[in-house]
């Protein structure tokens, strides 16, 4: 009878401690979803450390970016810290990037490839536009990265969610990056 007793306040000990669990709050995700029109075109302007997604001839959303560590000119080669400067293309994404999220942009291209060969140089790659991830922004200074464009986290889950689509992946967005 005791051992009955103690199985029936246990489990409802139990069931009550499951039932107050259900009143937390969900965890914040990082994959948002977006229904507006679709990014036909990424702007960046490395001079002004801004970046545009753009839709059609409207820019429907511009953001603050951090460059390479050395952001004035055009990436040459693997470790120059620069930032690439010319068309390239989304062509990939990272819900698991070590800077929270990352989107792919095509660099190296033929003509990058073909400059570092020139130099005897490998050309790099793994170029992104990321988060900052539990890297905060490198120490409070700007342009901190190894040549990827970088925003804060909140920030690249919204850029993640209008590339991405709701989980469609639009590759092929055209990224001009320009000086």
């Amino acid at each position: 009878m005791l051992n009955r007793l103690f199985r029936a306040v246990s489990a409802l000990f139990l069931v009550g401690l499951v039932a107050s669990c259900g009143g937390a709050k969900p965890e914040p995700t990082k994959f948002k979803s977006y229904d507006g029109p679709p990014v036909t075109q990424i702007v960046v302007k490395k001079g002004q450390r801004e970046m545009y997604l753009v839709s059609g001839q409207k820019v429907i959303k511009n953001y603050k970016i951090d460059l390479g560590s050395q952001p004035v000119g055009a990436k040459q080669f693997e470790g120059d810290g620069k930032t690439p400067e010319g068309l390239y293309f989304i062509n990939r994404f990272n819900p698991n990037s070590l800077y929270h999220l990352s989107v792919g942009i095509s660099y190296p291209n033929n003509d990058d490839r073909a400059r570092a060969q020139m130099m005897g140089l490998r050309p790099g790659g793994d170029i992104m536009i990321h988060g900052l991830g539990p890297y905060g922004r490198a120490a409070n200074r700007p342009d901190w990265t190894a040549g990827c464009i970088a925003v804060n986290d909140q920030e690249i889950e919204e850029i993640y969610a209008m590339l991405a689509r709701n989980g469609n992946g639009t590759t092929g967005v055209p990224v001009f990056i320009l000086p």
